[in-house]
């Protein structure tokens, strides 16, 4: 075996410095393109791998950055059945519009109806001894938000010469994730109540940590996070304004979500605002609970997911009382579960009920009717939380920093443009 090659060898190779190797390797959008072709040319030629221990040793740096993201009830679904999913001649046909298996594409008559979920008519295997497949989704929709985050980070950290480490956990993992992923990083972005408090301040003595998608006081941390409360109270203003906007359902997020509570608050301060102008209208007759009375508001409790909407939709359905006019949902997840239930029960949206959401998730451009929300810049988000580590690596001792990014009204079918 031969000897590997080493940062000297290409520089010398390349004709250039070790440091300008070195900034090729980590941030090649500092480097001139004909300097950077020849060293990467010369890293080819001689098959240079970099060596992460060696790195870091030398500038007491890992050359990683981290991203701690909530753990899922995903991590507890068993294992798909691989080796059905590899035999080729048993492909399940799976009706997902309904959560429905049809028989497997071998042995299946033509015209015969699609076996329900878990088996044949008679709850047997499907088709000509195909193994039993199950409908279900092996990625959880609500990662969806997360995956815009990620993407953002991953992008933002290249360009910066680092490579990022995700790791995800719940409940008592978390210390444990935490504290050993905080070992391996040079910097660190937290979701927003995915930490205790006190495990943050612990881990910030040690290395920078962002915390994303929290607007709250009361650490010495740097923030990034989006205007919820400004996009929430333009939100619901508009669906106020529109005809008819009596009677508004606002469906929750999780109780200590940082998201959910700013935007309750934009929500109510757009009601209050609505109820004030509307006592201040006309010759002043009407009182104030006359003005309260034009607006009925309820409160649904939320978690922030598909099913969770799709539950508050069938309970508003089963209720002996009219729907309301609008249902202001606290993600773009939970909107879509109502969506979901009110397309299947035959619910005119929007012309009997308008339905919101919030995130600008890439799904809402595809649901029908396509989804008013409001988009947060969540990739966006990322990038930034990547830029405040950086910025505290090479800078320790600047004052924490709150980075507020801004939002926009995106007016679709689900409650349109009037």
């Amino acid at each position: 075996m031969t000897k590997a090659p080493t940062v000297y060898d290409v520089a010398a190779h390349a004709a250039v410095s070790i440091a300008t190797v070195s900034r090729v390797l980590r941030r090649p959008d500092d480097v001139r393109p004909e300097t950077r072709t020849r060293v990467l040319e010369s890293v080819r030629a001689l098959g240079y791998v970099p060596s992460g221990a060696a790195r870091g040793l030398a500038g007491r740096r890992h050359g990683v950055l981290g991203l701690f993201l909530p753990g899922h009830d995903a991590i507890d679904e068993p294992e798909p059945d691989w080796a059905m999913l590899t035999d080729s001649s048993r492909i399940p046909l799976v009706d997902d519009r309904e959560a429905r298996v049809a028989p497997s594409a071998q042995g299946t008559a033509p015209g015969a109806e699609p076996a329900s979920r878990g088996g044949g008519p008679s709850g047997g295997p499907l088709g000509a001894g195909a193994p039993v497949a199950t409908a279900r989704h092996w990625s959880n929709p609500a990662n969806l938000y997360f995956d815009e985050v990620l993407r953002g980070a991953e992008v933002e950290s290249w360009r910066r010469g680092f490579a990022l480490m995700v790791a995800a956990g719940r409940g008592s993992s978390r210390e444990v994730i935490v504290n050993d992923i905080a070992g391996r990083v040079d910097g660190l972005a937290v979701l927003a109540q995915t930490v205790p408090a006190d495990l943050l301040a612990h881990v910030s003595r040690r290395i920078p940590v962002v915390v994303l998608a929290d607007s709250r006081p009361g650490d010495e941390l740097d923030h990034v996070s989006v205007d919820n409360v400004a996009g929430m109270r333009a939100l619901t203003a508009f669906v106020l304004d529109g005809p008819g906007a009596s009677d508004l359902v606002y469906v929750t997020g999780p109780s200590d979500s940082p998201d959910e509570a700013d935007r309750h608050r934009g929500f109510d301060e757009a009601v209050a605002a609505h109820r004030s102008a509307a006592r201040s209208s006309g010759a002043g007759a009407r009182s104030a609970a006359d003005a309260d009375a034009e607006v009925r508001v309820r409160v649904e409790r939320g978690d922030f997911s598909r099913d969770g909407g799709r539950r508050v939709a069938e309970e508003l359905l089963a209720r002996a009382e009219p729907l309301p006019d609008a249902v202001v949902c606290a993600n773009d997840q939970t909107a879509l579960g109502v969506l979901d239930v009110f397309g299947r029960a035959g619910v005119d949206v929007p012309g009997r009920v308008r339905v919101t959401g919030f995130d600008g998730i890439e799904a809402g451009r595809f649901s029908s009717p396509r989804l008013t929300t409001v988009r947060q810049p969540m990739g966006e988000l990322g990038r930034v939380a990547v830029r405040s580590v950086v910025r505290r690596l090479t800078d320790p001792g600047l004052a924490p920093q709150r980075v507020t990014l801004p939002v926009e009204v995106l007016l679709r079918e689900s409650c349109p443009a009037r």
